[in-house]
């Protein structure tokens, strides 16, 4: 292929905050570290594997999207990527709602919700549960190369991780048995994993369906899946279906929140509702600036 699309003076973006804030799984930092300003990292999504550097530029970051024509940016990375939305307007409403937040919003301010697939963003998510963010991405690494589309020795330059597969789809994933799934080391949740993809292959769960429905059924309509809870159908809804007003609430949220806001032991739907009254449409994205805000002063730990 040969060609790299660039983008110049992105705003609010930052790759590392992006990628490492645990709302995907299958993505590899590729550079030594050693240069602060240079970031590069592979990654598999979207049905491509995709190399991309983060570098300055004169107003903000330079991006260079590694084997991409003008075709494939428009019509796959910029909406991944979520390059059209106003980040600096919706910083601007957190601080507005809650000003503490603004030095951790100084600090971190590249940070964009990615539009996942899908499929794998909500196998992803059961694969979550009770596990670390590098166990998760061997996981669905494991899964990947079990049954996905492989990727070709010559099929980008500079592609370094040792990833060689796509998340498969439903069909590839329901191909293959419970005891495979359990081979990737998925362990409990292999029924779940098996439960969705059944649901997803036969239409019981459909994507176009999810998005038409208002955020509260689509959430139900997710739960209906063994070993779906609100977390997981909440994290699903944010991180694929574009649903920003959802706010995933986990252990570390439901105290960050009650220490904040609350300061007494409170139901986790309390929780999520008061924080999408307070946050509006953008409930999810300021989940995000909680999370730094509550890790970087040990709350809850």
């Amino acid at each position: 292929m040969n060609k790299d699309y660039i983008k110049t003076d992105v705003k609010d973006f930052h790759l590392k905050e992006i990628l490492e804030c645990g709302q995907c799984f299958h993505f590899s930092r590729t550079d030594s570290g050693e240069n602060p300003n240079k970031f590069e990292y592979d990654i598999a999504a979207c049905g491509r594997f995709l190399h991309i550097m983060e570098e300055p530029s004169a107003d903000g970051v330079k991006l260079t999207f590694y084997d991409t024509d003008e075709w494939e940016y428009e019509h796959i990375w910029k909406d991944y990527f979520d390059l059209e939305s106003d980040y600096g307007e919706v910083k601007r409403r957190i601080i507005e709602a809650d000003p503490r937040l603004e030095d951790i919003i100084s600090e971190n301010p590249g940070i964009r919700i990615l539009n996942q697939e899908f499929f794998e963003c909500l196998i992803s998510f059961i694969i979550s549960q009770n596990k670390q963010i590098p166990q998760i991405k061997q996981v669905v690494r494991n899964i990947s190369t079990l049954c996905g589309d492989k990727r070709g020795a010559d099929s980008i330059r500079f592609f370094n991780s040792d990833f060689d597969a796509l998340f498969p789809r439903p069909k590839q994933l329901a191909s293959v048995t419970e005891d495979d799934i359990r081979g990737c080391k998925a362990g409990f949740r292999a029924p779940y994993i098996m439960d969705a993809t059944e649901k997803v292959v036969s239409g019981e769960i459909s994507e176009k369906e999810l998005r038409r429905m208002p955020t509260d059924e689509a959430r139900q309509k997710l739960m209906t899946i063994k070993g779906v809870g609100e977390k997981v159908a909440n994290c699903v809804l944010l991180y694929s279906l574009g649903r920003t007003d959802a706010f995933p609430v986990d252990v570390w949220m439901k105290r960050i929140c009650e220490e904040l806001y609350f300061h007494k032991d409170t139901p986790k739907d309390e929780i999520e509702k008061s924080m999408c009254k307070k946050f509006g449409n953008i409930a999810g994205i300021a989940q995000q600036y909680l999370f730094i805000y509550g890790k970087e002063r040990n709350i809850g730990k």
